[in-house]
């Protein structure tokens, strides 16, 4: 994502030709594999010369595998350079876990985090978009060209959508809908075509929202994956969610970031591999109708939001590097 974001928005930056340990059996991975190490010796050789060069006061690590590298260099050099983790997931990803205590500080987004860490935490939560929470419900509604006076219904699988939830929402749309709901649904560009024909009065299809503020804000109900940043905007804006984790997530942190918010009150979650369309169609609208249920569980939800994780985690990024 970075190598296609980074030019557009003329970001500063540096790739390294790392790629992850492929830990399916296929000809593919085990080629992959092969080339690993020469691709972590190239990798390390960049990481020295921009370490070199660029002469940072601090390093920060984001949990990726492509942040063990430059983690490991800035922590073997003579004039050591203190480091900085933020953790993203309710259960830390390996990086984290490797450097934590090495660190200065860690950040988290999830006070779960803690459990898996010999390292004390700090809880920020996760950055999200600046003004996602400051969304107009009258905007949306005009915008998305909406009801005013119909429950929304926001599906969304990420910007590139989710090929599983676009599936099974399109067994159920026309019972949604014609329930007297509305929908807004995200498909992601990829699969726009492919379901576009169910674009109706009261269900939109979009391929791609970049308005995500106002149409947050004009929903009743959030239906998405458990990714970290989603949740993070989720929580922000005290939205009620229905959560699918996806399931190859890595260490299934998906199953657990939705996990921590189910247990706070502020979701419910339901399992992509013994999920029915019909469970899923009664699953939505027995917590649509349900008005103190969605009061209840968007209080819960806001109480975990943190709007300020941005300002908070770099002012212990400046604190490491005085």
């Amino acid at each position: 994502m970075e190598a296609r974001v980074f030019p557009v928005k003329d970001v500063w930056h540096t790739l390294l030709p790392i790629r992850g340990f492929q830990r399916g059996i296929s000809f593919q991975s085990i080629g992959r594999n092969i080339l690993l190490p020469g691709r972590i010796i190239r990798s390390m050789l960049k990481v020295r010369s921009l370490l070199n060069h660029f002469l940072p006061d601090v390093v920060v690590g984001t949990g990726g595998y492509a942040s063990a590298l430059p983690l490991y260099m800035a922590s073997k050099k003579e004039k050591y350079l203190p480091i900085v983790l933020q953790e993203q997931n309710s259960f830390p990803g390996i990086t984290t876990r490797w450097f934590a205590q090495k660190a200065k500080a860690v950040c988290v987004a999830f006070s779960e985090a803690n459990n898996h860490l010999e390292k004390e935490t700090i809880l920020t939560g996760n950055p999200v978009r600046k003004g996602i929470a400051e969304g107009d419900k009258n905007n949306g509604i005009n915008e998305f060209k909406m009801a005013k006076d119909h429950l929304t219904i926001f599906l969304f699988g990420g910007s590139q959508g989710s090929a599983y939830l676009n599936k099974i929402m399109d067994q159920v749309v026309s019972n949604i809908a014609g329930a007297g709901l509305q929908i807004l649904w995200q498909t992601g560009d990829l699969e726009y075509v492919k379901y576009k024909h169910r674009e109706a009065e009261n269900i939109r299809i979009i391929p791609f929202i970049d308005n995500m503020a106002d149409a947050y804000a004009m929903s009743d109900l959030i239906i998405c994956r458990s990714g970290a940043l989603t949740l993070a905007e989720v929580t922000v804006c005290g939205k009620p969610s229905i959560l699918v984790p996806f399931p190859s997530a890595a260490a299934d942190h998906q199953t657990k970031n939705a996990q921590a918010l189910v247990n706070a009150g502020a979701s419910r979650i339901l399992f992509e591999k013994s999920l029915h369309a019909q469970d899923f169609f009664h699953s939505v609208m027995n917590l649509i109708h349900d008005k103190a249920e969605l009061e209840k569980m968007s209080e819960a939800s806001k109480k975990l939001g943190r709007p300020n994780a941005t300002r908070e985690i770099v002012d212990h990024i400046f604190e490491a590097a005085a």
